[in-house]
């Protein structure tokens, strides 16, 4: 009976999440405290990436799942890489946080990204984006004393992380809104 509880309420959870605000977008007036530009990461090849290479280009960062409702988005991240790739990075942060929809290998994840979506964009190995063993780069986007407004960690699978050409937080949105949508390519075009 415990068990089932935890489950439901595990899918409530993500309900909430899944339904609430599409987008939050940073007001105005406000300044990261923490540079976005310290921060680095290791792709599934094991290669470090380090985010001060990004200085002047738009980053988009998404916790990802192979297992998950919404990983037919992977096809739209490729789509805006392969657009926008000179003016945008997209950085997937493969994570096991929601209901085990990430339980492979690095070498398991990279082989199921490039054979069923083609994925040619940067991707981290896997990390938690959520917890005490949260990776650093979602602590910046999810701590306002660092990143200086959000306070907004991943919900779910395929939430969307923007960041300008300076470095700072723009935009965070919701796992339900896809790569494409109108919202995130304006802001990715302006």
């Amino acid at each position: 009976m415990f068990f089932k509880f935890v489950s439901y309420m595990g899918i409530i959870s993500m309900i909430l999440g899944l339904f609430g605000c599409k987008a939050n977008i940073r007001p105005g007036n406000t300044e990261s405290k923490t540079s976005f530009y310290d921060l680095e990461t290791v792709t599934l090849s094991g290669d470090t990436i380090r985010f001060d290479q990004f200085k002047g280009q738009k980053v988009l960062l998404v916790n990802t799942a192979s297992k998950c409702g919404f990983t037919p988005q992977y096809a739209e991240l490729e789509e805006l890489h392969a657009k926008y790739g000179d003016r945008l990075q997209v950085i997937g942060f493969p994570a096991n946080n929601f209901m085990n929809q990430e339980p492979g290998s690095s070498e398991e994840i990279a082989a199921f990204c490039q054979r069923n979506y083609g994925v040619s964009f940067l991707m981290s190995d896997k990390v938690s984006v959520k917890g005490n063993d949260m990776h650093p780069v979602f602590q910046w986007l999810s701590d306002k004393d660092k990143n200086g407004w959000n306070t907004k960690s991943p919900t779910w699978n395929f939430q969307k992380y923007l960041v300008d050409e300076k470095g700072e937080l723009k935009a965070v949105f919701a796992p339900n809104v896809k790569p494409l949508d109108a919202k995130i390519v304006s802001m990715i075009e302006n």
